[in-house]
């Protein structure tokens, strides 16, 4: 990066190269690292940033980048739920439970009328995401949260389900920038809209949803202070004047709907760079 400042900044992301650089990769972060961070003025973290590297960042330097707070003080997909619920944004109504015995003991059944969604907490790309459509798939899913119980994963949503036609609304914030695009199912009834799954991607379609989300992510980036992040939207298609609805967070986003690795490297690099001006 072309930094233009007396600022010391300091850099553990191997992709953006500054002034002082050290990588904290399948290590602890150790005293080196702390002296590093309490000498620089800024401190720009990889994403995807480990807990102990980013909270020693963030105690011991007043500046650093990305603002992961919400990650690790909201955590899983039933903490983006009380994000949302706090923040006030509109989202699919959702009944979250800690544990399978919290769940039983108030319910036999689906919180969330049929067809509904269930998740767990953890897990991306749609793959501990499951569409109930029977009192056979709830049980099944039941069945598999007692077995990640006995590994030592809690935590599960139900979750309203959506008609959005095959449809789902990516929006990308980087620093003051935001991106967005659509991600398709060839047939509308089919459930998951993740890529790895099969869905396409949609620039230009809707631009005017497009907007709406765009401008709830600067409203909702303004309040929990997320600056690099994907966030996911659903539209319900049965609506006559569609909301954007906040489905999900994804600090650790994959760069195939902003285009290619150098794209991706090249709009970081502008968004730190802003970021920096800000401090300067």
């Amino acid at each position: 990066m072309d930094v233009v400042s007396d600022m010391k900044i300091l850099s553990f992301n191997p992709c953006l190269e500054a002034e002082t650089n050290r990588l904290c990769i399948g290590r602890a972060p150790d005293r080196g690292d702390l002296e590093a961070i309490r000498n620089a003025d800024a401190v720009i973290l990889p994403q995807g940033c480990k807990k102990e590297l980013y909270f020693m960042a963030r105690e011991n330097c007043p500046n650093v980048f990305p603002n992961y707070d919400a990650f690790y003080g909201y955590p899983g997909k039933t903490g983006q739920i009380e994000l949302f619920e706090r923040t006030g944004v509109a989202f699919p109504h959702s009944v979250i439970f800690p544990d399978v015995a919290s769940f039983r003991r108030s319910w036999q059944g689906p919180p969330v009328p049929l067809p509904c969604v269930f998740k767990f907490s953890w897990g991306g790309e749609g793959k501990f995401v499951f569409f109930l459509e029977s009192h056979e798939d709830f049980l099944h899913c039941m069945e598999k949260a007692e077995t990640w119980e006995e590994k030592g994963l809690r935590g599960f949503l139900f979750q309203e389900y959506v008609p959005t036609g095959g449809r789902s609304l990516r929006v990308v914030v980087m620093g003051r920038h935001i991106y967005s695009y659509w991600r398709v199912q060839q047939g509308k009834e089919k459930f998951y809209t993740n890529l790895s799954k099969g869905a396409s991607i949609d620039r230009d379609s809707y631009p005017e949803l497009q907007q709406k989300g765009g401008n709830a992510v600067r409203l909702f980036s303004c309040k929990t202070g997320i600056n690099l992040a994907g966030l996911d939207f659903l539209f319900d298609v049965d609506s006559e004047k569609p909301v954007p609805l906040f489905l999900e967070i994804n600090y650790y986003f994959r760069y195939r709907g902003l285009g290619t690795p150098d794209t991706y490297f090249k709009l970081l690099e502008e968004a730190v760079l802003d970021w920096l001006e800000t401090l300067t």
